[in-house]
């Protein structure tokens, strides 16, 4: 039986990618939103003026020779390639969002995840659906879906799945249909030792998307018309994300939410390992949601860091 899956919510939807009023630009599902090195969407080299403005439509490919590439999926969710790596997009739509990952290897980081949309990775002929916030990646040359933090769904065959938890991975032996996939069995992993250069590539990505949120939240909240969603931020060039409540993403980076603004730089803003609880924080001057004095105070303020 197919777990109650958790993605993206519908209600909202066509509020959910808000275009800011000095910015013409949109984003959705596909919309590149970072390049490093050399990266090309259908063979065509991508240059800085493609981020924020062009997108992967059904069926194209981004890849990557000697760089790496992020992209937007639903509003809160980053899709980061790897050197030498390449994804297609299937399906771009907000309920059903669907990427193919064709060789190489891939992070996604969630921060923001709701009911009532499919997020689809697929990977050797395998669909993943990613149910939590946190941290996976892909590998598309040794089939596997590590899960960092967070939880997955891998379609085994026969509309069953098999959930991966945080700290788990799941070989990808071969399609659905294969008896051998329904066998296999979610295997533990250091998330430690298995922190490389791509996850802490997503790590600093994670971190500048955090900074860019902390730049523009008293832009954009309280205005005519917010939602949750991507917004632009002209300084950093790139799109973040700002919800409707305070979170961390998974890699411990602290982002303003809507409706709350006025606490200081670094009243949310800080750092905390994954997975650690109450870990030192680095922010800017500021207490946290409930007061404290100090630097960078955490949820609670205070000198340290807060917790979940």
């Amino acid at each position: 039986m197919m777990p109650n899956l958790t993605t993206i919510a519908v209600a909202g939807l066509g509020m959910m990618l808000a275009v800011p009023a000095f910015c013409a630009n949109s984003a959705r599902p596909g919309t590149v939103n970072y390049i490093e090195g050399a990266a090309y969407l259908n063979g065509q080299q991508l240059t800085g003026k493609s981020v924020g403005s062009t997108d992967l439509n059904p069926g194209e490919e981004l890849s990557t020779q000697t760089g790496k590439a992020e992209i937007l999926l639903t509003p809160g969710v980053f899709l980061r390639l790897d050197d030498n790596s390449e994804v297609k997009m299937i399906s771009p739509d907000l309920t059903k969002t669907q990427v193919e990952l064709e060789h190489g290897r891939a992070g996604i980081e969630v921060d923001e995840i709701y009911p009532q949309n499919n997020l689809d990775i697929l990977d050797a002929g395998v669909t993943t659906q990613l149910v939590k916030n946190g941290y996976y990646e892909f590998n598309a040359d040794q089939p596997t879906a590590m899960v960092f933090d967070g939880k997955a769904a891998v379609e085994v065959g026969d509309g069953k799945y098999r959930v991966v938890k945080s700290h788990h991975e799941l070989a990808l032996v071969s399609g659905p249909g294969d008896k051998r996939l329904a066998n296999e069995k979610p295997a533990s992993f250091n998330t430690d030792e298995a922190k490389d250069d791509l996850y802490n590539w997503n790590s600093l990505r994670s971190q500048y998307l955090a900074e860019a949120n902390n730049q523009i939240a008293g832009e954009y909240v309280g205005g005519p018309g917010f939602a949750p969603g991507w917004y632009w931020d002209p300084y950093m060039w790139d799109y973040t994300f700002i919800g409707m409540g305070p979170f961390y993403s998974p890699f411990g980076w602290g982002f303003y939410p809507y409706g709350w603004y006025g606490g200081g730089y670094g009243g949310l803003y800080g750092y905390r390992g994954i997975g650690r609880v109450g870990g030192p924080v680095h922010g800017f001057a500021g207490g946290g949601f409930h007061g404290g004095a100090g630097v960078g105070g955490g949820f609670h303020g205070g000198g340290g860091g807060g917790h979940r």
